[in-house]
């Protein structure tokens, strides 16, 4: 028998998402829905943002994307596409100092947006009630809400984190081994 190898980084599991027919959809279907890839586009272009490397900006990708996207897509589906280089840059802290930051570029950011609304469904469900970063329908005043209310209840501790720097210094392939666990894919 006869198999086509899958490309470097995709495993041959069945995603966990299913169409309204309870067709098996893998997730690279998913992220790489014509739905899928126009919310993450206009999600791209209502958050602006600056430029990355190649100085495109918000306002030129949906052009850019109209002549360029069959190679984007080609490199995508070989699994040779390489996001480019961020662009750093530093902006001061209320409190003193400064904080780095990369600025990908829209085309990237357009592609980390379809991974992400894909991936936010699979993940967020599992993640802890008392968490308020960076989550869908949640907020940093929703956290000072329930800090509020541990204090009135007495309770003696309440955790505030900033996980500065975690993606710089944590091991990517025991994250990836993570991910797995709970997303598995396979090309149709």
């Amino acid at each position: 028998m006869h198999t086509t190898a899958q490309p470097k980084g995709r495993s041959d599991q069945p995603a966990l998402h299913a169409d309204n027919n309870h067709r098996e959809v893998s997730l690279w279907e998913t992220v790489f829905s014509k739905e899928n890839l126009l919310a993450a586009l206009r999600r791209v272009e209502a958050n602006r943002g600056a430029p990355g490397v190649d100085g495109m900006t918000t306002d030129e990708l949906r052009p850019w994307i109209a002549q360029n996207w069959p190679k984007v897509w080609a490199e995508l589906d070989a699994g040779t596409y390489k996001p480019a280089p961020v662009r750093r840059v530093t902006i001061p802290k209320p409190n003193g100092g400064e904080r780095m930051l990369g600025v990908p570029r829209v085309l990237d950011r357009l592609i980390q947006q379809a991974i992400a609304q894909a991936l936010v469904p699979v993940f967020d469900p599992h993640f802890s009630g008392a968490s308020f970063g960076f989550r869908p329908g949640r907020s940093a005043h929703q956290a000072v809400r329930v800090g509020r209310r541990a204090v009135q209840d007495r309770n003696r501790w309440a955790v505030d984190l900033d996980l500065d720097k975690f993606f710089d210094r944590m091991n990517h392939d025991a994250l990836m081994a993570r991910v797995a666990r709970r997303v598995r894919n396979r090309r149709s």
